[in-house]
């Protein structure tokens, strides 16, 4: 394929996204649960690596289940995931007064109103579980937010994520030292920044520390906010309410995260995930490859791919 074939067929490709996003941005939500629930089953049956990934990261963290209800689990999780595909447009482009109204429920708000008055800034770590687009809405409508942004695979939709996830006054600032003094200020001024904190980093970028009790590779970005800016820590997600809406929900992060060992600090930093996963456990990006790196790698292990789970 020419670069020119290419580029057009990745224009097109952005151009169907942005038009199913626009489309289900004017669908209740409970149409678009019904449709995920006819979609997620389908990627079980025929995306092998969406159902792979799924089953292997559920065999690991939860050994004791047996194999029907690891595979209702696994059902669950996809239909979850197709959901949050689909609320894109919904959480990017609907009018604000229809988003703001499907958010029923706001739990341990207190926790940044508290930081806030006391002249800290807040790291609000947002995992993928629920829907954290819709999480970014609330955030930037309530608070000065800022969040890095990495631009998508596909260029062309760049524009149309960008614009979406700024609407209510968010400041996206990109994934490197400039970015990450961005955030520093932001804190200092007593402001709310966003981290993820289940994405696996770069090599150097992170330490391996126990996630549900298998070591992951976790960024180290945190205790160097917290170390610079006495910023208090939450963990902060919007569980889907299927059909009906979103609880956001923000949870008091683990302890162990304003540690300035960096190994301790990521291993709060999973604990935090682990406590938000178990809100509920369906609406948790289970396909995602948490465990892609392993310590056998980094620690040039001849035969390190045999230590990987995928």
């Amino acid at each position: 394929m020419s670069d020119a074939d290419a580029s057009l067929t990745t224009r097109l490709q952005a151009g169907a996204i942005a038009r199913l996003w626009r489309t289900l941005a004017n669908r209740r939500l409970s149409t678009i649960w019904r449709l995920s629930r006819c979609v997620g089953p389908l990627i079980q049956r025929f995306s092998k690596r969406e159902r792979q990934v799924t089953d292997i990261n559920l065999g690991e963290v939860y050994p004791d289940l047996d194999a029907k209800a690891r595979r209702r689990l696994s059902r669950e999780s996809l239909v979850h995931s197709s959901a949050t595909m689909f609320e894109l447009g919904f959480a990017w482009m609907a009018p604000a007064p229809r988003v703001e109204a499907a958010i029923a429920e706001v739990h341990g708000r207190d926790l940044l109103d508290e930081a806030r008055a006391e002249g800290r800034g807040v790291v609000v770590l947002a995992p993928h579980f629920g829907n954290w687009e819709v999480l970014n809405f609330w955030l930037s409508s309530h608070f000065p937010f800022t969040a890095m942004y990495e631009p998508p695979k596909l260029a062309p939709l760049d524009p149309t994520i960008r614009r979406g996830r700024e609407r209510m006054g968010a400041n996206l600032v990109p994934t490197n030292a400039r970015g990450i003094a961005a955030l520093m200020k932001a804190l200092k001024r007593s402001e709310a920044v966003g981290i993820l904190p289940d994405q696996t980093p770069s090599w150097g970028s992170g330490v391996f520390a126990p996630f549900f009790g298998r070591q992951a590779y976790t960024a180290t970005l945190l205790p160097k906010l917290v170390s610079r800016t006495q910023a208090r820590v939450v963990t902060g997600v919007a569980r889907r309410l299927p059909g009906r809406g979103f609880a956001i929900h923000f949870l008091d992060a683990d302890e162990r995260v304003y540690d300035s060992d960096e190994t301790t600090s990521a291993t709060g930093v999973n604990a935090c995930v682990e406590a938000a996963i178990a809100l509920d456990p369906p609406q948790y990006q289970w396909e995602y490859k948490r465990y892609r790196k392993v310590p056998e790698e980094q620690a040039g292990h001849p035969d390190f791919r045999r230590y990987r789970l995928y």
